[in-house]
């Protein structure tokens, strides 16, 4: 909470204290000093007040240049619209180094010829058994290394993004 928010504090807008402090936000509105017509966000019956907030983290704060209520711009009858100026700084996210899997080119089954050299190949590997084995690990990982010699491997990496 800044020092120049809109004299006394009713219930709600401790509650909105409250919560920015247990969630590490500041109240950005109280950051800048401004004219009340500058600070008041909402007027009915003589009664001006500053209902309306602007929340952001504590770590973000030094990226706000201002924050003020558009005076004349009324978005409710009575209430007024607040605004901020912030730069922001986009950065591109890196990438965790992840442990890359390689992946065995199963797409390659649509040839033809792939497709008749696989089948050759796992019959040897199978032994030639017209019945499979019992056991389905066994079977699965004779097909998986089966199919990463005769259709190969992808590299693992990924296409890099392109800006165009």
């Amino acid at each position: 909470m800044g020092k120049f928010g809109v004299r006394e504090r009713n219930l709600e807008g401790q509650m909105v204290v409250d919560f920015a402090k247990r969630m590490d936000m500041a109240v950005v509105n109280t950051y800048f000093q401004k004219r009340e017509e500058h600070s008041v966000t909402y007027k009915s019956g003589g009664r001006s007040t500053q209902v309306d907030y602007i929340l952001c983290r504590r770590g973000n704060l030094k990226e706000i240049s201002d924050c003020k209520v558009v005076v004349g711009e009324s978005v409710a009858r009575q209430h007024r619209m607040v605004v901020c100026r912030m730069t922001l700084m986009v950065c591109k996210k890196k990438r965790s180094k992840i442990k890359i899997e390689k992946k065995t080119k199963w797409w390659k089954l649509k040839k033809e010829e792939c497709c008749e050299e696989f089948k050759q190949k796992l019959r040897q590997a199978l032994g030639g058994q017209v019945v499979l084995p019992d056991d389905w690990e066994t079977t699965a990982e004779v097909i998986r290394v089966t199919g990463r010699k005769v259709l190969g491997v992808s590299s693992g990496r990924r296409k890099e993004d392109k800006e165009t």
